[in-house]
């Protein structure tokens, strides 16, 4: 018997699994890969809603955890996931200088805004009016940490590359049976895919499908992240992602013409310099409308544990969600109502 079977081997599936190989808890993965929003993702942590000057919820304890876990990972691995690197927000006008002066003063936001603007001149970009700078800022490579890290499962043979069949699902008193594997708990962290999970689809998970561009822009000089209507993230070699798009109706992972024309007519208002297409691409992001993670264990069946709804910060909220949800099961602590889902009222999704 496995301490726990994970359903789902995104950001959220493998935090989960890594909290619970560092507690010496046995595990088994199982996933398909037909969920790819965390392999396509801009990666980019960042404490600042800059749509909104808004602090990200519980921003500074995500950034503290999460910097020890990326490390744990990287070391263990051998290969750098996480880099560090400055997000400016490119200013339109003398009034958004003013409203980032004013959002400085913020006691939740002075951490994270510098109050010295940024007047360097990045070839390719115009900035008349200048940047400000975020703190405390980077990317994850999510594309290779899922890569490796899915080598490592391989390695520690916990890993099953097959469609989680619910139907051969058993709940029994206290341990789950599936197929020929027992295991004490069962971790769903599918994203999206969650819609065809019966224990848990009826939760409010909406999905934000996303676009993004990798581009080819030899003359344009930029070693920093630029976030404006949409970023601008430096690869090396003359290449960029960009992204990304929001799109609430279309639920597929097929890059479309109108998220191109809208990401081309976003890059085109910032970009003075040609750059060519490389590669498009396109994820349903898990998100919510309340915009909390959806975190906890069915009404039910107390074997079976929900870890999804990471939206489009997985990289921060990841190790935090995983971390609460596996001291709940093994400590009893108690969730945050926040995140919980039961917040979401029972009826809605018992079985």
């Amino acid at each position: 018997m496995v301490d726990y079977l994970i359903v789902g081997s995104g950001l959220a599936g493998i935090s989960f699994a890594e909290n619970a190989l560092l507690n010496n808890k046995s595990i088994i993965v199982i996933d398909n890969n037909s969920q790819n929003s965390s392999r396509i993702a801009g990666g980019l942590y960042n404490p600042v809603i800059l749509k909104r000057f808004s602090e990200v919820w519980r921003a500074k304890e995500q950034l503290e955890l999460m910097k020890s876990f990326y490390a744990i990972i990287e070391s263990k691995l051998g290969q750098q996931f996480d880099f560090k690197k400055p997000i400016l927000r490119k200013f339109f006008s003398i009034e958004e200088q003013n409203n980032w002066f004013t959002a400085s003063d913020k006691p939740s936001l002075s951490p994270f805004l510098s109050l010295t603007l940024v007047t360097d001149t990045f070839k390719g970009i115009d900035s008349p009016f200048d940047y400000g700078q975020v703190l405390h800022t980077g990317y994850v490579d999510t594309a290779a940490l899922l890569k490796s890290y899915k080598l490592y499962l391989i390695h520690l043979d916990v890993l099953r590359e097959e469609t989680f069949n619910y139907a051969e699902l058993s709940n029994k008193v206290d341990y789950v049976q599936y197929k020929d594997i027992q295991a004490k708990n069962v971790i769903f962290a599918e994203g999206f895919g969650m819609h065809a999970n019966p224990y848990f689809k009826h939760l409010p998970l909406d999905g934000t499908k996303g676009e993004l561009f990798i581009i080819k822009a030899p003359e344009l000089d930029l070693d920093v992240i630029v976030n404006t209507s949409v970023f601008i993230l430096p690869l090396g070699e003359g290449l960029f992602k960009v992204g990304a798009t929001y799109n609430w109706k279309d639920k597929t992972n097929l890059p479309t013409e109108e998220g191109k024309v809208e990401l081309l007519e976003r890059i085109n208002e910032i970009v003075t310099c040609d750059f060519e297409i490389v590669e498009h691409f396109a994820g349903v992001r898990p998100t919510v409308k309340d915009r909390r993670p959806l975190v906890g264990t069915h009404p039910e069946h107390k074997n079976l544990h929900l870890l999804n709804g990471l939206g489009t910060r997985g990289v921060m909220l990841g190790p935090s969600m995983a971390k609460v949800l596996f001291e709940s099961i093994e400590q009893g602590i108690p969730l945050d109502d926040e995140i919980n889902i039961s917040r979401i009222k029972p009826k809605h999704y018992l079985l």
